[in-house]
């Protein structure tokens, strides 16, 4: 599925300029967070983890478009996800890509931020992550990748940064 275009208008571009100045934010990671709050998950029909975490995506605020699948694998290779971080599902917000049970509090500093890089993700499907509750809540690392080295986002327990 491609991702439409937006096109600025000038009064936008000035606008997001000024918005830009006043944040400490460049102009273009603006425009990448105002237009990159839907989420499209590709998702095996039969997984439960994977409907509730979009269920927690969707109570951050993010509008979820949600594509059963069951051919996942063919999507994790397109996508460019590496197979050690892969998980039960992948995504694509604002021009990245989601693998597993990243927080959403995760995914608005990636598009905040907008760094050099293909996506973010959890390997595995560790207890006590969005999707995964139920537990003891274990500490994991979300991960920064398509960029060498992968590297540490930020670690979590829960939903929690630590």
């Amino acid at each position: 599925m491609a991702t439409p275009s937006i096109e600025l208008s000038r009064r936008s571009a000035i606008f997001l300029a000024g918005l830009a100045g006043l944040t400490g934010l460049g102009p273009m990671a603006i425009a990448r967070t105002a237009q990159s709050t839907r989420v499209d998950v590709f998702r095996d029909p039969s997984c439960g983890c994977c409907g509730r975490w979009i269920e927690h995506l969707r109570q951050n605020g993010f509008e979820v478009n949600v594509i059963e699948t069951s051919d996942l694998q063919s999507i994790k290779k397109s996508a460019g996800v590496p197979s050690n971080l892969a998980s039960c599902h992948t995504a694509k917000v604002g021009g990245y890509v989601i693998e597993g049970h990243v927080p959403a509090n995760a995914i608005r500093r990636l598009l905040e931020q907008a760094p050099d890089a293909l996506g973010l993700a959890v390997p595995g499907m560790p207890i006590g992550s969005p999707g995964m509750e139920g537990g003891d809540p274990v500490v994991y690392d979300v991960i920064l990748f398509g960029q060498e080295p992968q590297k540490t986002f930020g670690t979590f327990k829960g939903q929690e940064q630590q």
